[in-house]
């Protein structure tokens, strides 16, 4: 749902009108806009993916400065802010300590405490903003956790996460499993505040940790498809369990891992094939970034699963070199 866009307001309106979308979207602050030449400019998006709302801006620079006589004012479910910085060099300021943000940051406010954020220039922000009773983090915890994030051993696997969140966020508000995934991402998040603000060893990230071990697991092996070398055992040795360990805690989730395992690389194989980014590519060479032994198991592999080879579906649905023996340019 389109918010503002600034492109349809008159430039002495534009300030007030951001003003309002910005407050009536999120809660009272103080903004303050640089003025360039052109005069401001912003463009507001929001998406609601099962019960989370995701908020995307993109404007021209400004800092929003949340005081502490704003946190009095607050919606009667406060929320808990985790921000990507796709775009910019962003500020942050909270506890008195300042942030630099960039692309690989990930940026946590809680609603109930002071904060300044913002850039120069242009810049654009991704958030995902979870009710805070849902997240069942104390303030002071979040607050902690935002200061030293990556402590957290979940850091970069949240961080994927997020991203794939804003790959779609249309396509994911429509989505029979978009409860499911808001669900499950409100627990790696929680996790990843709670082994933030914990030492490791504490009873507390342990715990979480073990809450969230199989959504740990299974984004471990999706970020190494293409490894052809991946073995249960590789696995459970990434997580600290036993192999054993690894079975009975995927099975409790009604997950196969050969066969979930073979059914993401050649979902992935077929994402590749459809878009223009790989075109350039042969069968044969995402095969090999799929994961897949050689081109002849992915090809059977890829006919049982969509009733074609791989070539026939990419001359429907993609383009681009076919040639299952061919190598990548």
């Amino acid at each position: 749902m389109l918010l503002l866009d600034l492109g349809t307001v008159s430039p002495r309106e534009r300030v007030e009108a951001f003003r309002h979308a910005l407050t009536d979207s999120m809660v009272p602050n103080d903004i303050v806009h640089e003025e360039p030449a052109t005069g401001i400019h912003a463009r507001m998006e929001l998406w609601r993916v099962g019960d989370l709302d995701l908020f995307a801006t993109r404007n021209s620079g400004f800092e929003v400065r949340r005081e502490e006589r704003h946190v009095r004012h607050h919606r009667s479910r406060p929320v808990v802010s985790v921000s990507l910085q796709p775009e910019g060099v962003h500020r942050a300021e909270a506890e008195g300590r300042r942030r630099l943000l960039r692309a690989d940051d990930i940026c946590v406010f809680h609603e109930l405490s002071p904060r300044r954020y913002g850039w120069p220039g242009d810049g654009a922000s991704q958030s995902v903003m979870f009710d805070m009773t849902r997240l069942d983090v104390p303030v002071d915890t979040v607050v902690e956790a935002s200061l030293r994030l990556r402590a957290s051993p979940l850091y970069d696997l949240v961080l994927g996460h997020l991203r794939d969140l804003w790959r779609d966020p249309g396509g994911l508000e429509a989505d029979p499993g978009a409860s499911a995934l808001a669900s499950a991402t409100t627990g790696l998040v929680r996790a990843l505040l709670l082994t933030a603000a914990h030492s490791a060893e504490s009873a507390a990230a342990r715990s979480v940790l073990d809450d969230t071990l199989v959504t740990r697991i299974l984004g471990h092996v999706r970020s190494h498809l293409a490894d052809r070398e991946l073995t249960p055992a590789g696995i459970a040795a990434a997580h600290a369990v036993s192999e054993r360990r690894l079975y009975a805690v995927l099975g409790g989730a009604g997950i196969s891992l050969e066969q979930w395992l073979i059914a993401e690389r050649l979902t992935r194989a077929r994402q590749m094939l459809g878009s223009a980014r790989y075109d350039r590519l042969t069968v044969a060479a995402v095969s090999a970034r799929c994961g897949f032994s050689s081109p002849s198991h992915f090809t059977r592999r890829f006919r049982a699963a969509y009733g074609q080879s791989p070539s026939e579906w990419r001359r429907q649905h993609g383009g681009g070199p076919s040639e299952v023996g061919a190598q990548a340019p």
